[in-house]
């Protein structure tokens, strides 16, 4: 597993960014791996260690396409 360091006020979804480069089914994660992390509040304490899930466990969004010409 990887872990990240909070910075001062920075989020959940701020650290998934910076680290991971997507946000989209991954805060879930990020929450479910880090118990009591949601109960710090939306904004982190600077320091805060962060466990994120490793890529290959990120699922790819699926994006449904329509082809107009079809």
């Amino acid at each position: 597993m990887t872990t990240a360091t909070a910075r001062a006020g920075e989020t959940i979804d701020a650290i998934c960014w910076r680290e991971l480069g997507r946000t989209r089914d991954v805060t879930e994660q990020v929450l479910a791996l880090n118990p009591g992390l949601a109960a710090l509040g939306p904004a982190l304490p600077a320091g805060t260690t962060v466990i994120l899930p490793e890529v290959a466990q990120i699922a790819p969004a699926l994006r449904e396409t329509v082809n107009l010409w079809d």
